[in-house]
């Protein structure tokens, strides 16, 4: 059975800590003891560590030995229309369990009334449900959770390779992806709103390069598209 894995803020001469909640939820809910062996990330390097200190208000790591790095792979970014919160939040748990590099929110034109607004506020929130994803999902790194911003500028992202998921394109997902792929690939995913894409955003997202693509004839819901999406294209880069 793989071991827990736990985000710290640092390892610093050999030494990581938890503090506040985190801290608490180690104790109190997952039993954390001295003595018992888990993994810990600072963001960038893994460790197996040891617990020489675990109470409510803080838990302590010595690190035991540094761990080799996963095999590196494809980066995926998720550029998604704003779309009702609990929705969202479930899209951000999701795709980070999938992988995801960062998440671009932007207010399309569909977009309901009032969520780039209350997005600014709901950003720390969805960092926090991305943290708890990562760490379920034992990756490495956090994801980014960008600021959510307009549409032409979440069009403009870089990317090797842009797919805008739009329902109404006849050309399905799977036929979009290069045959020639590597693991230092960048690819974007585009994702629309609720209500669907506009005629103006379509070509403005044609003209910055972006390929359309759908899941053939099936229409699904934005978070469902964003799942499946991601899925399509991180087995692919991983083929």
């Amino acid at each position: 059975m793989a071991r827990r894995r736990f985000f710290v803020p640092q390892v610093r001469r050999g030494v990581a800590e938890l503090t506040g909640d985190e801290a608490e939820h180690l104790v109190r809910a997952l039993r954390a003891e001295v003595g018992q062996v888990y993994e810990i990330s600072d963001n960038g390097n893994l460790y197996l560590a040891e617990i020489e200190v675990a109470r409510k208000s803080l838990v302590s790591f010595k690190v035991l030995e540094e761990l080799p790095p996963p095999a590196p792979e494809a980066e995926i970014v998720l550029v998604a229309a704003l779309i009702k919160f609990d929705r969202f939040e479930w899209l951000v748990e999701k795709a980070t369990e999938l992988g995801v590099t960062e998440i671009r929110p932007f207010a399309a034109t569909r977009s309901e009334r009032g969520l780039m607004q209350a997005a600014q506020k709901r950003r720390s929130r969805w960092e926090k449900i991305a943290h708890e994803s990562s760490q379920q999902a034992r990756r490495l790194r956090l994801p980014l959770i960008a600021e959510a911003v307009s549409f032409r500028e979440a069009a403009s992202v870089s990317a090797d390779f842009r797919l805008m998921l739009d329902e109404s394109s006849e050309t399905a997902i799977g036929k979009c992806l290069p045959e020639a792929r590597a693991v230092t690939d960048r690819i974007a995913l585009l994702l629309g709103p609720e209500g669907g894409w506009t005629d103006e955003e379509r070509e403005t997202a044609r003209t910055a390069g972006w390929r359309s693509c759908s899941f053939g004839s099936t229409v699904l819901r934005a978070e469902t598209a964003a799942v499946a999406g991601v899925s399509i294209v991180r087995a692919a880069w991983l083929a």
